[in-house]
Order: structure tokens, then C-alpha cells, then sequence
């Protein structure tokens, strides 16, 4: 074989192998893409954390402000009632 045609192969071999690895290798094209995906996935989670957690100091800070919050909660989600209060319950 000619010394031409052994760089030739050589060549040929490496740009293979560099294809390889910019396609399907560790750091590849393929691999990239499944990162953003997650990263993507990731900066949706933290934008959903944050709203909720907005959420939860202003629900703070009205409990915090008086007893008006307080007694919202008390009476929506624990069904209490004040003293001479009459509770009335309407069925559909």
C-alpha cells in the first residue's frame, strides 16, 4: 500500500470516531438534548415551587395581620361558628 492511501484510512478511521462521539458519545449531540429536556422539566418545577411558595407567606402574612384570617380558616375549614351564632348548612 501506498503512504497515500495509509493516511487516507487513518483519516477516514478518525473522522468516524469523531462523528461517533459527537453524535452518540458521552457529551454528544443526543446527550445535550436529554439535559435541556431536563433542565426544561426542572426550571417548570421551580416556577411551580415558587408560586407556591408565594403563596403560602402571603397566607402567612394574613395570619399573621389579625384574627380575620384566622377566624376565615376556623370557621372554611374546621366548620366552627361563633357563640349566639346560628349555623345554617343549605342542601342541594
Amino acid at each position: 500500500m501506498s503512504a497515500y492511501k495509509i493516511i487516507s484510512f487513518v483519516i477516514v478511521l478518525l473522522i468516524a470516531h469523531l462523528q461517533y462521539r459527537l453524535w452518540l458519545g458521552d457529551g454528544g449531540i443526543k446527550q445535550i438534548e436529554q439535559y435541556d429536556q431536563k433542565l426544561q422539566e426542572l426550571g417548570l418545577q421551580v416556577k411551580e415551587k415558587k408560586e407556591r411558595n408565594e403563596q403560602l407567606y402571603s397566607e402567612v402574612l394574613d395570619l399573621r395581620k389579625g384574627q380575620d384570617a384566622i377566624e376565615e380558616r376556623a370557621r372554611y375549614e374546621l366548620g366552627m361558628i361563633k357563640e349566639n351564632e346560628t349555623f345554617f348548612q343549605v342542601l342541594e
